[in-house]
């Protein structure tokens, strides 16, 4: 595809057999051929950190909603996000965006929706990332004080994390998918050796499937646990952000996403029930609420060894570096191509001509999460107080507002599928995918409503408290300033309305206008 804009000068540079415009020596596009199935993969898998979920996740869902079914609730979860996947993976091989959430819904439901859409995202992916450090420089602080003897301030190591991550972002994105994906390996198989220890060495009620039994679904807690366990598979929904920089968009995108969705659920399913399995289901509630975010390391102890938990504790740190990075890769991306779009300025739009990276998106997240990190940094420098508070409310606070605002993009997403099929005359030939759509977005607004509901739980606020309101205010409050942005460009700027969602087309439209 050949790009230009009237808006750009200096010199054309060809990449995959294309004209692409450039500014100063940076492209207005995303480089193609960068990343195949594997890389696309691994780069989109990398912010599920696995061994976050399953020492993490896992054990707090289990101790705060006292469900025992965690394991059924993966698979429910897994088949909704399918369902979701069919209509999203069609829209990806009609829609090649960096922009993917807010490319499809302004092409389903208008550009004014996909400006809201666009907002709620940059917000969504910053929270997520941003959250992790958190979590990073307090079990980072942790490991220091325990194997070195050294006494860190949990913000230290988490500036460094930040610079690390900054820097990586500049790189070509196939070097960060090989840094993701020796990470991401080693976490996974990690896991499965727990998962097989636990099944070698079961508690005392065996091999017990009494966690995939849906009586262990009842009860008050069964929709937030929904909410954190829908948490631990963000980041399958991320394949089409980099559908720009592979060869074969509309083959690779799908396959990813589908693997992904079906491998995570699967994963998550066969791990929550190993550790059902460990502690025996009667014991798993009472085990994990004594050992909280310890269970996992609790149980390997016993069967693996102290020198495996110490190694699983070192790769529980760097598995949350790679959700970092990737993660920011993901908001660097959106930052692009908004600015590309007119919805943030152009010097967003802009790759970094040696590395073809989006350069400045990623100089406005690390910048983002400095000023965050920072922030918490100066609320943890108070005497007599609790010096976990601070950090913990970062993670916690920081994850539950991404989550909350990711699961309502998907939402959105999946009725703009339904729209844009709809629109385009094809309800009879792409039947299956409107179903589908339509049931997804259903099941994802139930469970953004449980979200909303229960968010004092989530965030471990007291009843009454106002950050139940405060923080999903957050996303709300994205959503309502990206509807206005929509609504005065269009009023004002309607060439500019036009382009958004639009990408690399966007740039045939300003020189359609410009001659």
């Amino acid at each position: 595809m050949t790009t230009g804009s009237s808006r750009t000068t200096g010199s054309s540079s060809t990449s995959g057999g294309g004209s692409i415009s450039t500014f100063k020596g940076q492209e207005r596009a995303l480089r193609a051929d960068r990343l195949g199935t594997g890389g696309l993969l691994l780069s989109v898998l990398a912010s599920t950190a696995p061994l976050m979920v399953v020492a993490g996740v896992m054990p707090t869902t289990f101790a705060v909603m006292g469900i025992v079914g965690q394991p059924l609730l993966f698979v429910v979860l897994g088949v909704v996000l399918v369902l979701f996947s069919v209509g999203y993976a069609e829209m990806s091989r009609h829609v090649h965006n960096a922009g993917a959430f807010y490319a499809y819904i302004s092409r389903g439901l208008g550009g004014t929706a996909g400006a809201s859409a666009a907002l709620v995202a940059l917000v969504a992916y910053n929270a997520l990332q941003v959250g992790i450090y958190g979590i990073f420089g307090f079990e980072v602080s942790t490991l220091l004080a325990t194997y070195a003897d050294l006494d860190v301030a949990w913000w230290i190591p988490a500036l460094a994390a930040l610079l690390a991550v900054g820097a990586l972002g500049w790189l070509k994105i196939d070097v960060n998918a090989r840094v993701l994906g020796v990470l991401l390996l080693i976490e996974v198989v990690l896991v499965v050796v727990f998962d097989i220890a636990a099944v070698a060495d079961p508690g005392a009620q065996g091999l017990s499937l009494h966690a995939f039994d849906p009586d262990t679904l009842t009860g008050a807690g069964v929709g937030t646990a929904l909410c954190f366990c829908i948490a631990a598979f963000l980041g399958f929904e991320q394949a089409p952000v980099y559908a720009e920089e592979t060869s074969r968009p509309h083959v690779l995108v799908p396959r990813v996403m589908f693997l992904a969705v079906g491998g995570v659920a699967v994963f998550f399913a066969l791990s929550s029930w190993a550790l059902t399995v460990a502690t025996g289901p009667d014991n798993i509630v009472g085990t994990a609420q004594e050992q909280s975010a310890g269970l996992l390391f609790f149980l390997t102890e016993s069967r693996l060894g102290g020198a495996f938990t110490d190694v699983l504790h070192v790769l529980f740190v760097t598995g949350m570096f790679a959700a970092l990075l990737s993660f920011h890769n993901v908001v660097a991306r959106y930052a692009f191509a908004m600015g590309r779009e007119g919805l943030l300025p152009a010097a967003f739009g802009r790759t970094s001509g040696s590395s073809g990276a989006p350069g400045t998106g990623s100089l406005l997240q690390t910048a983002v999460s400095a000023v965050v990190v920072i922030g918490f940094a100066v609320a943890d420098d108070k005497p007599n107080g609790d010096p976990t508070q601070p950090v913990l409310h970062l993670f916690t606070w920081g994850g539950n507002i991404g989550a909350l605002g990711v699961i309502v993009l998907m939402a959105a997403a999946s009725f703009s599928v339904v729209a844009f099929f709809v629109r385009r005359g094809a309800a009879g030939t792409q039947g299956v995918r409107i179903a589908t759509s339509t049931v997804a977005g259903v099941a994802l607004l139930v469970i953004a409503g449980y979200t909303v509901k229960d968010f004092d739980v989530l965030v471990g606020a007291g009843p009454g408290s106002s950050l139940s309101w405060v923080l999903p205010g957050i996303i709300a409050l994205a959503a309502a300033g990206g509807l206005v942005q929509g609504l005065v460009l269009r009023a004002r700027a309607p060439e500019r309305h036009a382009r958004i969602g639009q990408g690399n087309e966007a740039f045939q439209l300003d020189k359609a206008a410009s001659s």
